[in-house]
């Protein structure tokens, strides 16, 4: 019984160390596969690590590669920022002056309306408005270059043919002793009126109207005064001078055919620009005028001095012949002093009667230039054709 116990606990003993034994085993196996696979695992890390880092590198060699290569534009673009914060300032001061400047043209726009309405008040005035127009003419007969009591006169009273005295506002001389007639009375009344800050659109347009029904009028009356008949060589036609541009277009385009009107009836309707250009016209054709006198002048100073040169030619042809005559006359004294006094007196000197030989006098070799000149030619030949039996004889001497 004993010994069957032991025998019992042995086998138990023996079966628990197989079972430790293989356990250990396994838990070998199991701890060596588990430990590969963590190798497994620290290997692909360590690769991916290293692919990481490669990576990294290369990234960094392109992004120094790309800072190199953006240093330029980095320079550039920080000489852009210091521009543009200069422009900011400039802009900044500039917009500041604007707005100084700004603050002044509406100061001035102000003034401005203020004289305008002063001038305006004024100009309703009908003395006021015709002292306005005189200024306005005088004022453009000046910047025309013309001069007072030389090329216009103004307030010039004359009698028309029916004996009526009329008293324009300037006369201006044109060339040829004629003269013409400006009046600058046009009416502003009804214009100045429709220019008010408080005057409705349609009330603007009415006055408008009436203000071209008053210029139709005032032609009227300007056709009634005949002024070209109280100035000889006038033009038959007066200019109603209308001291603003914008004042004659209103009225025009109110009344298209009031210039056609004005025509039809001899009043030629002139603004400043368009006076001034037939004033321009005016001092060029005095001008003209002028450059066609002095070329007569220097005709008739040509024809004259022609003359004159024959007549300088007639004299110079006698003085060379006179000349001619003078030269043959004192070579043939030479000739005979040679052959008949100096002969004896060197005789007498290789006789030992004189103590020196006398030298002759030499022949003259030069002879006057002769005239080419056609205008001298014909004046020398015609004051040297009466004396050729002068000269013939004198060859003969």
């Amino acid at each position: 019984m004993q010994t069957l116990t032991w025998q019992v606990v042995l086998l138990v003993a023996l079966t628990v160390a197989v079972a430790l034994l293989a356990g250990a085993a396994l838990g070998a196996a199991l701890t060596r596969s588990t430990l590969v696979a963590r190798l497994a695992r620290a290997e692909a890390e360590r690769d991916g690590w290293a692919r990481q880092a490669r990576g990294l590198d290369d990234a960094l060699a392109q992004e120094r590669e790309s800072a190199s290569q953006l240093a330029p534009l980095g320079q550039a673009l920080r000489r852009v920022e210091e521009q543009v914060r200069v422009l900011e300032r400039d802009r900044s001061r500039q917009f500041g002056e604007v707005g100084v400047q700004l603050a002044d043209v509406a100061e001035q726009a102000r003034a401005l309306h203020r004289q305008t309405a002063a001038l305006s008040g004024a100009l309703n005035s009908s003395g006021t408005r015709g002292t306005w127009g005189e200024v306005q003419l005088r004022r453009v007969l000046e910047h025309a270059g013309m001069l007072e009591r030389c090329d216009f006169d103004e307030q010039v009273s004359a009698l028309t043919r029916h004996d009526a005295r009329v008293r324009p506002d300037a006369v201006v001389h044109l060339p040829g002793g004629k003269s013409l007639v400006i009046d600058s009375k046009a009416p502003l009344t009804a214009y100045l009126r429709a220019q008010g800050d408080d005057v409705p659109a349609d009330e603007a347009a009415r006055l408008l109207r009436d203000h071209a029904r008053a210029l139709r009028g005032h032609v009227e009356v300007l056709a009634g005064k005949d002024y070209w008949s109280a100035f000889p060589s006038s033009p038959e036609l007066v200019v109603c001078f209308v001291p603003s541009d914008a004042v004659l277009a209103a009225a025009l385009r109110a009344e298209p055919d009031l210039y056609d009107h004005a025509q039809s009836r001899r009043v030629v309707l002139a603004s400043p620009a368009t006076l001034l250009a037939v004033l321009r016209a005016t001092a060029l054709a005095w001008q003209q005028e002028a450059l066609t006198a002095n070329a007569q002048q220097l005709l008739r100073l040509g024809t004259e001095l022609h003359q004159r040169l024959g007549t300088v030619g007639r004299h110079l042809g006698a003085m060379g012949s006179s000349l001619r005559r003078s030269v043959e006359s004192y070579n043939h004294l030479v000739g005979t002093l040679e052959s008949r006094v100096l002969v004896t007196t060197r005789r007498m000197h290789e006789l030992g009667l004189a103590e020196e030989a006398v030298d002759g006098p030499e022949p003259l070799r030069a002879a006057p230039r002769p005239l080419t000149s056609r205008e001298l030619l014909a004046g020398e030949l015609e004051a040297a054709t009466p004396r050729r039996d002068e000269l013939d004889e004198a060859a003969g001497m």
